[in-house]
């Protein structure tokens, strides 16, 4: 394994466009990264272990978690940039878009092409992922706070 560490902002990762602009009530976010870890544990049992990360490696399997809170009801739209060292795996929520070029173009990953080198075109990858996003919509924000959970691995 590389010894090299690496780091993860998880305060600048998060972007916020609320489709209608309220500036006297804001949707706020706050991001934390975890690592998972897997430990022996008593009778021959794996107990699976939340990490905050500081340091990373290549390999390891890390939870991002945004909480938010909203003082309305109307919809808003959550955008995450994926870190470049972190592979993007998946989501808890399942219905999120993705973008393979920069937060041009959006999709779902399996509607998704990545223009090659030679100018051919192929099925995007969770590897190709640089951004994701979710809308949250009005009776979702309405409930006032919630939690987006996605994975990843350091490359």
């Amino acid at each position: 394994m590389i010894a090299r560490s690496i780091a993860i902002s998880a305060s600048g990762a998060v972007m916020l466009a609320a489709s209608t602009q309220v500036a006297a009530e804001p949707v706020r976010f706050a991001s934390d990264v975890f690592i998972e870890r897997f430990m022996p544990a008593l009778g021959g049992r794996t107990t699976r272990v939340l990490e905050r990360a500081e340091h990373l490696r290549p390999g390891d399997n890390v939870i991002f978690v945004v909480n938010w809170t909203a003082a309305h009801g109307r919809e808003f739209v959550l955008t995450n940039i994926m870190p470049q060292t972190v592979t993007f795996q998946r989501s808890a929520n399942s219905d999120q878009d993705v973008s393979v070029d920069g937060g041009r173009t959006w999709g779902r990953i399996d509607d998704m092409r990545v223009r090659e080198s030679d100018g051919g075109l192929r099925m995007a990858t969770p590897e190709d992922v640089t951004h994701l996003r979710w809308r949250v919509p009005p009776a979702l924000a309405a409930r006032g706070s919630g939690q987006i959970t996605y994975r990843g691995i350091v490359r």
